[in-house]
């Protein structure tokens, strides 16, 4: 980067936020996708008024910017794969700025993590659900770029749900509020829910407003062991049509199950052909014990072999340990995964994971499955050995294979984890040319000079 760029960041910000050396540029290369590529640069913004003046200074200059959260994502969208300087939030722009209890909203900065934001709303007796499984170090304004959702998505809805108003900065420098601290709002057009899973591409976000809704006072774990997959994924869908909605009904495979036992031994059943989790909430015991009645009922119509309530909180933590440590334990299956999240309609699963089971004949690749089933989004982990380079040919022609599954039966390419530059290639398997020109015309009118986070979303 030219040296009177480096000058104008260190002036701006102080040089102890503004860093061009070496080893940040390698800690700010990476994230969940183990890809890298070193940024010019990497400023740390002390408040929105900073944030202004990076754009305004870039834009005019030339220099691409890639907004970042944890680095926690798994499609390289905070990856700096074009150079220029990454914007991180995670040292000053990470606050809670409000808990507004009449109104039942909180106000936060990008850099927050998630779950600091669920602790701290608990305590006032209140609830943010989305919970993604980095919810521990992913930071709100990941969660709002990607659109997350996690495993109480079934009943609570994703991200976008819950994104009241947004406060953003355009590429040119321009501070814009999207969004009202309201209920009702239709007000002009929904920048809001524009910016929202864009990735950084069109705006760099700078303050969130997000719904809360009152803390459920009991809730309860089961289980149900099931002889196949597909005994399994009737099941899921069934329970819904029965009138339950659980917070989560999550599954794992024998593979999966396997694999957990070989990592943990759990004393999961290893020749379950499928395990489906579930939990259910409320501010009624006798309502909870209820749909746990039914989803037992459905869960038994079904082929279920066993189920099983958890007695309290540990052994609920015990049943969720298995879940929740799964994507580690695969790893037992190759040394890299190409880990992808389609989503379907929940009465498609079953054709869904038996097409997945005949590409991985196919490709002759072990793909173990596990997800969030209760809104139809599943994880397919393609397994390879990554110093295999036939293994990996053939790992990436199945993943193709089911990205075109997926949205033939009437699903779509990423339920949580976005596009960045690991699913781009894949877009015009989604989109229409049409509708990705239409996405092109709405990249060009925020940014017309392509300097915020360019060539993510295969746009």
């Amino acid at each position: 980067m030219d040296s009177k760029h480096i000058k104008f960041f260190e002036k701006l910000l102080g040089e102890e936020n503004a860093k061009f050396d070496k080893a940040h540029k390698i800690a700010y290369c990476y994230d969940a996708t183990k890809k890298r590529f070193e940024p010019d640069g990497v400023l740390f913004p002390r408040c929105e008024q900073d944030v202004s003046n990076i754009l305004k200074y870039c834009n005019e200059n030339k220099i691409v910017i890639v907004p970042r959260g944890a680095g926690s994502g798994f499609t390289g969208g905070a990856l700096a794969a074009s150079g220029g300087v990454v914007l991180s939030f995670e040292k000053h722009m990470n606050k809670i700025l409000e808990i507004d209890m009449q109104n039942m909203v909180a106000v936060v900065e990008p850099g927050l993590i998630n779950m600091k934001l669920q602790k701290a709303v608990e305590e006032m007796g209140l609830f943010y659900p989305p919970d993604p499984a980095s919810e521990n170090y992913s930071t709100i304004g990941g969660n709002v770029s990607e659109n997350a959702g996690g495993m109480r998505a079934a009943k609570y809805g994703i991200t976008k749900d819950y994104v009241m108003a947004l406060r953003a900065v355009l590429p040119n420098g321009d501070i814009i509020r999207a969004g009202k601290r309201t209920i009702k709002d239709v007000a002009g057009y929904n920048i809001a829910g524009i910016l929202i899973a864009s990735e950084g591409s069109l705006a760099v976000i700078t303050q969130i407003t997000l719904k809360l809704i009152a803390k459920p006072k009991f809730k309860k774990t089961a289980m149900g062991v099931f002889p196949s997959v597909n005994a399994a994924m009737n099941a899921v869908y069934k329970t819904m049509a029965a009138g339950v909605t659980p917070v989560a009904m999550e599954f794992l495979d024998n593979l999966s199950i396997n694999a957990v036992e070989n990592k943990f031994a759990k004393g999961l059943p290893r020749d379950a052909g499928a395990i489906l989790i579930s939990d259910v909430d409320g501010s009624n015991l006798d309502v909870l014990d209820a749909d746990l009645d039914i989803i037992k009922n459905v869960f038994e119509q079904n082929g279920a072999t066993e189920f099983r309530i958890a007695k309290d909180e540990k052994e609920s933590a015990d049943i969720w340990f298995a879940r929740r440590n799964c994507s580690q334990a695969i790893t037992c299956y190759g040394s890299l995964k190409l880990n992808e999240d389609i989503t379907v309609p929940r009465s498609k699963l079953p054709e869904l994971l038996e097409r997945i089971k005949e590409i991985s004949a196919k490709f002759k690749v072990t793909t173990p499955c596990f997800g969030h089933t209760g809104d139809g989004n599943v994880h397919t982990n393609v397994m390879v050995d990554r110093d295999d380079p036939d293994a990996v040919k053939r790992g990436h022609e199945a993943i193709t294979e089911i990205f075109k599954v997926a949205v033939e039966l009437g699903g779509t390419l990423s339920g949580e984890h976005g596009i960045g530059i690991s699913k781009a290639p894949f877009m015009n398997l989604a989109f229409s040319d049409e509708e990705m020109n239409l996405f092109r015309t709405i990249k060009k009118a925020f940014d017309p000079n392509g300097i915020l986070n360019p060539n993510k979303m295969g746009l």
